[in-house]
């Protein structure tokens, strides 16, 4: 099995006819995703390769039964986008654009309340269940399907050194989740690790951290009330200077909250196995999980 997304996910890409929509579109076709349309509006009636193009996501969706999103559309419109997926039902929307206002992020947060949509990121690199469905722009070839492990993280370029060292090891993964570093998202940490608890193929997790803000805290206490699977943490910017930000928007420490060693302690105390190094990861994990 596999969480939100999987074989039978049909996606459409706001965004297609852009440079960046193009040439990601065609990777997530070429790993074998189902991607039925595109929206560009102004350029409905064309075709991307043999993808249909809409001028409105209502359009695409009614027309070819898209229930899943990926947004690659420029920062000053990907609120819009956003709030256009969610009136046109979309289930499951993944925008990877980075550069969103955080106000426009605060509008889109309280738009969803209600809504039977989900949103991932925005700036992450998407979501892949290997082997079935890729909607982002993580490089497909690293990941190794069949399972057991379900992977979770703030941060892409870790996620992609995550999974790379998990399959090398022979790990392969159930779903692999960016969840994004801005300081306002969709999906946090607690929505993902409730539904690999809850997936019978996810035997254990790996959660990707980093410095900023206090999610990592909260999934702890989670998974030390909650979750029946092993679980290994990494949390990035152990040596970040106090109050400055590095990478992500959300990765900042102000007033002594949201350092790595303060993460690093509520992780061990609610029973994750700590990885402090990243480059022996993957080796933890084979001596934990197998």
């Amino acid at each position: 099995m596999s969480i939100l997304v999987n074989s039978r996910t049909r996606v459409l890409v706001q965004g297609i006819t852009g440079k960046e929509g193009q040439f990601h579109a065609r990777q997530c076709i070429d790993y074998g995703t189902n991607i039925v349309a595109g929206v560009t509006p102004g350029k409905g009636g064309q075709t991307m390769d043999a993808v249909p193009v809409y001028d409105t996501v209502q359009d695409a969706k009614e027309q070819t039964g898209a229930n899943a999103s990926m947004i690659l559309v420029p920062p000053p419109f990907a609120a819009e986008a956003i709030l256009e997926a969610i009136d046109a039902g979309v289930e499951l929307i993944v925008c990877i654009t980075e550069g969103i206002p955080v106000m426009d992020m605060l509008r889109i947060k309280n738009y969803l309340e209600g809504t039977k949509s989900r949103l991932i990121g925005p700036n992450c690199p998407g979501i892949i269940t290997p082997g079935e469905c890729k909607i982002g722009i993580m490089p497909g070839a690293i990941h190794k399907a069949g399972g057991p492990v379900g992977v979770v993280s703030r941060s892409g370029t870790l996620t992609y050194e995550v999974v790379h060292q998990l399959t090398q090891v022979g790990l392969g993964q159930t779903t692999c989740i960016g969840i994004g570093g801005d300081p306002v998202n969709g999906t946090g940490f607690i929505d993902c690790l409730e539904r690999f608890n809850a997936d019978s193929e996810t035997e254990a997790v790996v959660m990707v951290g980093e410095i900023g803000g206090n999610a990592e805290e909260k999934a702890s206490a989670w998974i030390a009330a909650n979750m029946k699977k092993p679980v290994v943490g990494f949390i990035a910017g152990l040596t970040a200077p106090p109050g400055r930000r590095m990478g992500h928007a959300g990765a900042i420490v102000s007033g002594g909250q949201g350092t790595a060693e303060a993460k690093i302690k509520a992780m061990q105390e609610c029973g994750i196995h700590v990885c402090k190094d990243l480059g022996s990861l993957g080796k933890l994990c084979k001596e934990i999980f197998v």
